[in-house]
């Protein structure tokens, strides 16, 4: 898809640092450098402000990547592409039926409306619910990682939707500032929502939630 743009050597690509891996990898193998910005707070994609500020001379292209079933701010993304010369390039999420979606959003609803001590995600955007992610605050990934072995004890298929930012990793580690991209890695924990769930086990999860309130001490 790079190359095919014409980006390559010589050329720098802004993308997200919270996520997969594989979109600096992609970047890497057309043979340009990624740079990362930092994340809106709310949708999890590129921040616009923070793309903006990331645009240097040899800035050739974004990589904008939707999240968890909530789109990025495209039409802002592009109109900073047009005014710096970007090409901006998106990577959506796999398309789901209409009766899944319709039954996601039903049971996010329901968890949104009914759970406490954690923060439940904005539901703008025409949100899917690829995931159902919350945050859990506190002092750190401790809080978040207790508080997930405790819901799972208690039978629920919770998971980390990001363990590691990109450029934390091997391989890609840079000096840079990303506050909202290192603080959702450390408190986001996607919760079950998929169609297939019963009500009794979306009960489930808010009893779970609920029942050890949101906050744990760090472990």
């Amino acid at each position: 898809m790079l190359r095919a743009a014409g980006i390559g050597v010589g050329d720098e690509v802004i993308v997200p640092a919270f996520g997969n891996v594989e979109v600096a990898e992609a970047v890497q193998l057309a043979g340009a450098v990624p740079v990362f910005a930092d994340i809106d707070p709310e949708t999890y994609c590129l921040d616009v402000p923070a793309v903006d500020a990331a645009v240097g001379e040899r800035t050739a292209a974004m990589v904008v990547v939707h999240r968890f079933g909530r789109t990025a701010d495209i039409g802002r993304l592009r109109e900073v592409g047009q005014r710096r010369g970007l090409l901006v390039l998106e990577q959506g999420e796999s398309e789901t039926p209409y009766d899944e979606v319709a039954q996601r959003r039903a049971h996010a609803a329901h968890l949104s409306g009914r759970l406490r001590g954690v923060r439940t995600p904005d539901g703008g955007g025409e949100h899917t619910f690829q995931q159902y992610v919350v945050r859990v605050p506190g002092n750190g990934r401790p809080d978040r990682d207790a508080f997930a072995r405790a819901l799972r004890a208690r039978g629920v298929d919770c998971r980390v939707p990001v363990k590691t930012p990109v450029h934390r990793m091997p391989g890609f580690r840079r000096d840079v500032c990303l506050p909202e991209t290192e603080l959702a890695s450390d408190e986001t924990l996607a919760l079950p929502v998929d169609g297939s769930l019963t009500k009794r086990q979306v009960h489930r999860v808010v009893s779970a939630c609920n029942a050890l309130g949101g906050l744990l001490q760090p472990a």
